[in-house]
């Protein structure tokens, strides 16, 4: 056999299997067709629930914080037997890992850090304000991670609350609010 008659029928059969390929593809399409329906092929033509008014919030949040000046943020909380509860199950809940039952720095976890997390009580901390204590529980200071999405905002500021009815029991006078 020649080449050219090798090439020729080598054609009529890649041709020939060309077209049975082709057929097949639709013989399949119009059987698996259904699947064009799915939710996961057709994603945008799914239509969204319609949001509640307040969903997205149009001031306020994290970056209102972020612009503030800590000194003059004001601590919303009274200073109540309720309110020092509060603030110290939230204590318990997010703080005490870290820093401690004594508010020393020298918990489980608090004890692997170089330097061991802040003493609560310390002079210098007690002489912040609330606002620039809660400044720092909000977005995070040195080694503190930032709690503002962890934490609820009234639960930051009872722990203030607690902070404070803590170092006023033990002593250190009358910490500035």
């Amino acid at each position: 056999m020649s080449w050219r008659k090798i090439f020729i029928l080598s054609g009529l059969v890649v041709g020939l299997l060309a077209f049975f390929l082709f057929f097949l593809s639709i013989l399949v399409s119009n059987y698996y067709g259904r699947m064009r329906n799915d939710e996961a092929v057709n994603t945008y033509q799914i239509s969204f629930p319609i949001m509640p008014k307040g969903t997205i919030p149009q001031g306020g949040g994290i970056e209102t914080l972020r612009r503030s000046n800590p000194r003059q943020l004001t601590n919303p909380l009274p200073m109540t037997r309720a309110i020092i509860d509060q603030g110290r199950q939230s204590y318990l809940y997010y703080c005490v890992q870290c820093h401690g039952p004594g508010l020393d720095g020298k918990a489980t976890v608090g004890q692997s850090f170089y330097p061991l997390p802040t003493y609560l009580l310390d002079p210098k901390v007690q002489a912040q304000t609330d606002g620039e204590l809660f400044y720092k529980i909000s977005l995070g200071n040195k080694r503190q991670p930032p709690l503002f999405a962890t934490v609820a905002a009234e639960d930051r500021w009872a722990v203030i609350n607690y902070l404070r009815a803590i170092a006023q029991s033990k002593g250190e006078g009358n910490p500035p609010r």
